[in-house]
This record gives structure tokens, sequence and C-alpha cells, in this order.
């Protein structure tokens, strides 16, 4: 039977042990959470009985007078709008080039914390308590619209991880709104019946050890049991439904080697790039510095509009 002064070794271990813990979720939260850019207003839109929550960020030189790009981000598992926005620089961008950043939130089990997105096979709350992401998203592109003016044709989403797994099924499933999609480290998990041809643009890293490269399963799955497809099987894929030439324009370099899809119908286009050694992150930074993602997906998005 344990003594009273190991029973209380055993309480201040329990408590310092239950302190360290609770210090670490909220350094973590600290991290993958934080505060909107300058210019940057966080504003919430009624779905589905709950208040879905995003970020919006509207160039000063906004008036009005003339349609303009829209440009969703959508962030990874876990984290928040404003670190999509802090990852991907695009509220920056959107100033310097006259488009409308919006970064909505997922949703989590207590008051949205660590929020996720329902990709379909992925990830924890949202797909677990089968969140209607697709019509979230549906809901905040007709309500963008009216509030602004948006140039249908010209409307994009993209997003990393869990989120690129989200931007994946978008495409999948508002192809008739999207005319772009650029998943980064994303998997395509579900079942895709496009109604239009949607273009698509994919950063991967080699390295990524979260949604491999080549498919398989993880350690890590954020709460679901998965195995990823292979990013071959989303190129082949969209190049099939896009009718594409079957054979790329290929670039290869030590650092970076790209597949590019032309021909494909509508104007549309399929390009992948896959970053030699990259990891699970957003091309651009110290982790991928080989490409960089929002620069090169700005330029797709330009020569991408939907006709």
């Amino acid at each position: 039977m344990p003594t009273r002064p190991f029973i209380r070794i055993l309480k201040v271990f329990s408590v310092t042990a239950l302190a360290i813990l609770l210090l670490g979720a909220v350094a973590l939260r600290r991290v993958l959470g934080g505060t909107p850019g300058p210019g940057t207003k966080s504003v919430s839109l009624e779905f589905d009985g709950r208040a879905r929550t995003y970020l919006i960020h509207v160039p000063a030189s906004y008036n009005g007078s003339k349609p303009v790009p829209l440009i969703l981000v959508l962030h990874g598992g876990g984290q928040s709008p404003a670190s999509a926005e802090r990852m991907s620089h695009m509220s920056q961008k959107a100033d310097q080039q006259d488009f409308i950043a919006v970064y909505p939130s997922g949703t989590g089990r207590y008051n949205d914390a660590m929020p996720t997105w329902n990709s379909g096979s992925c990830c924890a709350y949202a797909m677990k308590n089968n969140i209607d992401d697709v019509g979230f998203l549906n809901a905040l592109i007709d309500h963008l619209e009216n509030q602004y003016s948006i140039d249908r044709h010209r409307v994009f989403v993209t997003g990393i991880s869990n989120g690129g797994m989200m931007s994946y099924r978008v495409g999948c499933e508002l192809s008739g709104k999207v005319a772009a999609i650029a998943p980064v480290e994303g998997a395509l998990d579900v079942a895709c019946h496009p109604a239009e041809p949607v273009s698509v643009i994919i950063f991967h890293g080699t390295a990524d050890h979260l949604v491999p490269f080549d498919g398989g399963s993880t350690p890590f799955q954020m709460g679901s049991k998965r195995s990823d497809t292979p990013v071959k099987d989303a190129v082949k894929f969209w190049v099939h439904h896009d009718a594409c030439a079957a054979d790329p324009q290929r670039e290869v370099t030590s650092e970076v080697h790209t597949d590019s899809y032309s021909g494909c119908k509508d104007g549309t286009s399929v390009v992948v790039y896959a970053i030699q050694g990259g990891h699970h992150s957003w091309p651009g930074d110290r982790l991928s510095p080989q490409i960089n993602a929002t620069d090169t997906m700005l330029a797709f998005f330009a020569a991408h509009p939907k006709r």
C-alpha cells in the first residue's frame, strides 16, 4: 500500500504534469492561432444552425466599380485562418494584385478550437460529425458575391494539408463555381464527379511524411484512419476529366520536377510541382524553399479563368 509521502509526491507530479500539458496547449494555440494581419477583419456567417467564421482581406484599391477575383485559402487541420493568412502571404498579394482574399475556418469541438475540414476521409471533428463544409463554402461564395463585386469567372480555392484535401473536394463538388484549385500537400481521397472542367495546380513535397507523395497511411492521421491516394492518381484523374493531352511538358531540376498538361477542355490546365525533398509545409517557407507556391499559383489563376 502506498505511503503518504509517496501519495503526496504523486499528487505534486500529477499537478505539474497537468500544468505542463496546459502550457503546451497554450503554446500550440499561439503557434497555430494568432491574430489577423493589418486590414483583415473577422466575420461570421450563419450556416446550418452554426455561426461559421472567416477572415476577409479587401485591398485598399477596391471600390466596387469593377469585378475582382476571389481567392479562398483553407487552413490545415488544427490550424487557424490567421495562420493560413501568415503562411500564404495572400493578403499582401491581394493588396498588390487587386483581389479579395478570404480565410474560412473549419470546425472544432470546443468553441471551434483546433478546427478541421470534412474533406471526406479526414479529419477529426469535422469528419466525425459529418459537417457540411462543401455547403458552407458554397454559401460563403454566394454571400461574398452578393456583398462585393466578385468576378464570377475568377473564383479560386487553395489550402494546405486537410485544407488541400478540402480544396480537392471543392473542385469535385463545386466545379460550376470554381475556376481553379491549388491543393498544397493534400490528397484526393473522395469519389470525384465534377460537372465541369476545373484547372488544377498541385504542390507536393516528395518527403512529406504526413500526406505521403506516393500515398499510404501515416502514424499521425488527425483522428481518421485513412490511406491517402498518391499524387499521381490525382493528376491522372484531373488530366482525364479535363480531357488534356496525355503527355505533359516536363521540366526537371534538382529541386522541382514539373509536369504541365495542356490542350485541356475549356482552356483548363493541370500542373503538378513535385518538390524534391519538400516537407509538409507551404512551398516558399524555410522547410520547402525550392519554389514560391503563392506567386506560382497566382500566375496560374490569372491565366485560367472559367470560360
